[in-house]
């Protein structure tokens, strides 16, 4: 199993250095403190959601930039294989099923909600849309004071470029797939 932690120390290093940044630097971009950030490229913690945006956002670059795996012609990748990252108290799992790649432009997930999960998402880079389709219980889209409700078998499309929220507002786990689309 990849040990997900250990890609994005070396991915946040290798990026921090190819750009001559301090780890000070970094921090003054993100918002995200020196010592968690030196914590983090020392493989020593495991990083939420929130601070890989804000190290993502600081850098400018697109959230799974820090969780890329090397291409191959073809990849098969195995739920098993992959280390969710959780938010709230782990009722909210992301599984980086394939991350960016700027050949490609977007990135793609896998995402389980637990009932009462939700997440509060800061606003991706100008042009972004998210594509989202739920395979299991109903997903709460919030955006721009509205509220869309996308149910078992359901997709939805938005401009991800402003905050947004997902909730599971059901007593039933939700499961949905994903996909973040960046302007060229």
């Amino acid at each position: 199993m990849e040990n997900i932690v250990l890609i994005v120390a070396e991915n946040l290093k290798r990026l921090r250095e190819e750009r001559k940044l301090s780890l000070e630097a970094v921090a003054k971009s993100s918002g995200v403190s020196k010592s968690m950030l030196g914590q983090i490229e020392r493989g020593v913690t495991n990083p939420t959601i929130s601070i890989l945006w804000k190290i993502a956002n600081g850098l400018k670059i697109s959230f799974t930039s820090l969780m890329m795996r090397p291409e191959t012609d073809v990849e098969l990748v195995r739920r098993s294989a992959i280390a969710p990252l959780v938010e709230a108290d782990g009722t909210y799992r992301n599984y980086p099923v394939f991350p960016f790649d700027s050949s490609r432009g977007f990135e793609m997930y896998s995402i389980e909600l637990d009932p009462g999960a939700r997440l509060d998402a800061e606003p991706h880079p100008a042009g972004t849309q998210e594509f989202i389709t739920v395979f299991s219980g109903t997903l709460a889209v919030l955006l721009n004071g509205q509220r869309w409700a996308v149910g078992d078998g359901d997709s939805i499309r938005f401009k991800a470029d402003r905050k947004h929220a997902y909730a599971n507002e059901g007593n039933t786990p939700c499961r949905l797939s994903m996909v973040i689309c960046y302007p060229s």
